[in-house]
């Protein structure tokens, strides 16, 4: 799916299994110290770290100066403890140095206000300085390292998703405009130029969207998205192929962030050798579990396979209003979550707590009272753990049912100047995700244009933007046998975000028989929809259906659209269409309703989880996850033995309160 043929995670985990341990900057630590952490880190079982990531001023502390005697020192220390190293390219955060010298290198508000040096990321990622002074550290790191035994992986940069609007992104945004456009005929029309005179002549005339009297041009918004991603991708791309022309052997990976909203991760994918994440779940927030699983499969589904957890946090962030602290249960659920939904390893931030810098109150594996703690003997626990699961990696995850998700179509429904403000993408994706979920279902995401042969059933909660191959692809997915249901705000854009004329969903109304002709936002206290006959309230927005040819399977209740077709069935019954957004109880319904059109079921050891448990499967093994605060005896329809601590389930697993089991069938 995404055409990697470099090195990846099998490379990794062949001979260490699960991969375990995190981010390490021994660069804040004298000498000392960083021999008691690798003794520390063996006895945890760590096998993994990633050095460097802010290491840029300690390496080159002047223009040209190099230091990499400490740095000698530390991977020496590793690679004799056996323990591999993800070896960062430290260019996230340049030295003050290399602002002080050369301002242009700054990035730019869309105010205007150029930003400073004092925190991390601050770098404009048009800048020709800027890419020359990163591509130069990170040349002479690789070509110093390239053959040291302990680097196992390159770690390019560090969570990428940096915005300027400075004149050097207005020329980058110029050419890029060229590349695609062609000409400025082109641009004008693709623009839609002739709304508020906005007409160019010249391709000077052009800037990023900046600071306006009011809207701007929806597509030149659209478009500028697209080119700051690309923008990005090209810093990755330069010091990777740098990388590999010196270091064939080992994988090249950088960080993503879940459902970020400034990257299009699909158009990164191809490009990656691993697919690693950061996860922090707010260990206080009830959706945080739905969440992250989500999250997940989105990584899983950018790998095509296995992927990596590349940052976690073990117990607090430090950077929400208020942080509560992890249980030692839920950072191993936390951790075993990601293994269930694909990861082939688990990675914090960080090794040892930071004494001092923005960082100091975040938790890490080591915290500052020292080894002799709840949290790291909940790290050793961890890590004993993972040693056990070293025969899930690689194993995969088949799916049949798959959510559509895509960038610019998110960009695109919610740009100003639409209907309603309230109706967000993410929450719908969730909610759709949810009774998905619950039922342990796998699920994958995919890009509207990418193949879905494998799948029985595809869900477009809310795919507002969908291109011709899109549309092309979706409709023969349903030619095919396939089922296709779709959310509200869905087929109403092309790819310049311009509508598509007509009733919508417009590129479907044909197979639905069915239209929508006004898109009704729902005035505070909302509506309700009557479904099989049980009435659900719904909320934020409706629409307004035309029946011809399609099933009708809800209607509305209340406000303007009493009566009105709700939700609607194509004759064949391979499209769904709800017209609303609603709670929980709706969409359980609503997705039981698409998995038996689909003819979708569960199957495996557990065919049903208890409310309360969580249940996942990876290959040949059963995740279990208690969220109810007391114990849950989980009935089986095999028998199954527990991976971590060897007890057998003739009938039912019994998963303790806060607790996590991990179940393979037992051979008789």
């Amino acid at each position: 799916m995404t055409g990697r043929t470099g090195p990846g995670l099998r490379d990794l985990t062949a001979t260490r299994g699960l991969l375990y341990g995190g981010d390490y900057n021994p660069e804040q630590w004298p000498a000392e110290i960083v021999e008691r952490d690798v003794e520390l880190m063996v006895a945890a079982g760590v096998n993994l770290v990633t050095v460097g990531v802010f290491s840029w001023s300690r390496i080159e502390p002047g223009p040209g100066v190099r230091d990499f005697d400490w740095l000698d020192r530390v991977l020496d220390l590793l690679a004799g403890a056996g323990i591999a190293v993800a070896l960062a390219t430290p260019t996230a955060s340049p030295p003050p140095w290399l602002a002080h010298d050369h301002p242009d290198t700054l990035p730019v508000t869309a105010d205007g206000v150029r930003l400073s040096q004092g925190s991390r990321n601050h770098f404009c990622p048009s800048s020709p300085t800027y890419r020359a002074h990163a591509l130069e550290i990170a040349t002479d790191v690789v070509a110093r390292y390239a053959d040291h035994p302990a680097v196992a992986m390159w770690h390019v940069g560090n969570e990428f998703g940096q915005v300027c609007h400075c004149d050097q992104c207005a020329a980058g945004f110029r050419h890029w405009l060229r590349n695609r456009y062609d000409d400025l005929t082109g641009l004008n029309s693709a623009w839609a130029t002739t709304f508020w005179s906005q007409a160019y002549g010249r391709w000077e005339e052009i800037v990023p969207p900046r600071a306006a009297p009011y809207m701007i041009n929806p597509t030149q918004r659209l478009d500028y998205r697209r080119f700051c991603s690309d923008t990005l991708l090209e810093l990755y791309t330069a010091q990777r192929d740098m990388i590999r022309a010196v270091d064939p052997s080992n994988p090249i990976t950088t960080n993503f962030m879940g459902f970020f909203p400034h990257v299009d991760y699909w158009s990164w994918a191809g490009e990656l050798d691993v697919i690693s994440d950061d996860s922090y779940p707010d260990p206080v927030d009830p959706d945080a579990p739905v969440l992250a699983a989500l999250s997940h499969d989105l990584m899983r589904s950018l790998a095509g396979g296995p992927w990596l957890l590349m940052e976690q946090a073990v117990s607090a962030v430090n950077w929400r209003e208020h942080n509560p602290p992890k249980s030692p249960g839920r950072m191993r659920a936390d951790a075993l979550r990601a293994v269930a939904h694909g990861s082939d390893g688990v990675l914090s931030f960080q090794w040892r707590a930071s004494a001092a810098g923005a960082e100091r109150f975040h938790s890490a594996m080591l915290p500052h009272a020292g080894p002799d703690t709840r949290l790291h003997r909940s790290v050793r626990a961890l890590g004993a753990d993972l040693a056990a699961l070293a025969p899930v990696a690689g194993s995969r995850i088949r799916a049949r049912v798959a959510i559509a998700f895509d960038w610019s179509s998110w960009w695109a429904a919610e740009e100003p100047g639409g209907p309603s403000a309230r109706l967000r993408v993410l929450p719908q994706v969730l909610s759709w995700y949810r009774p998905l979920w619950r039922r342990g279902l796998a699920t994958d995401l995919v890009q509207p244009e990418a193949d879905l042969t494998s799948y029985d059933l595809v869900l477009a909660p809310q795919l507002h933007l969908v291109t011709d191959a899109a549309v092309a692809n979706l409709r023969a997915f349903t030619g095919a046998g396939g089922t296709l249901a779709l959310g509200p705000f869905s087929g109403v854009a092309d790819a310049d975000a311009a509508i598509r004329p007509g009733a919508f969903p417009a590129p479907f109304t044909d197979l639905l028989g069915a239209g929508g002709e006004e898109w009704c936002p729902l005035p505070d206290g909302g509506a309700a929809l009557v479904l099989d006959g049980h009435r659900y309230p719904v909320h934020t927005w409706a629409e307004r259906l035309v029946v011809g040819s399609a099933d009708v399977l809800a209607t509305f209740a209340g406000a303007d659209l009493d009566g009105a077709p709700a939700a609607v069935r194509s004759p064949d019954g391979r499209l769904l269409y709800l017209a609303a957004v609603g709670g929980d109880d709706l969409l359980e319904v609503w997705v039981a309703t698409c998995l038996d059109a689909a003819g979708v079921t569960p199957s495996g050891i557990v065919a049903q989880p208890p409310p309360g448990v969580e249940l996942a499967v990876r290959g040949e093994h059963t995740f279990l996850f208690n969220h109810t605060g007391a114990p849950v005896s989980v009935p089986l329809t095999r028998a199954s033995r527990d991976m971590l601590t060897g007890t057998d389930h003739p009938h039912a697993a019994d998963v303790p309160a806060d607790g996590s089991v991990v179940l393979i069938e037992r051979q008789p």
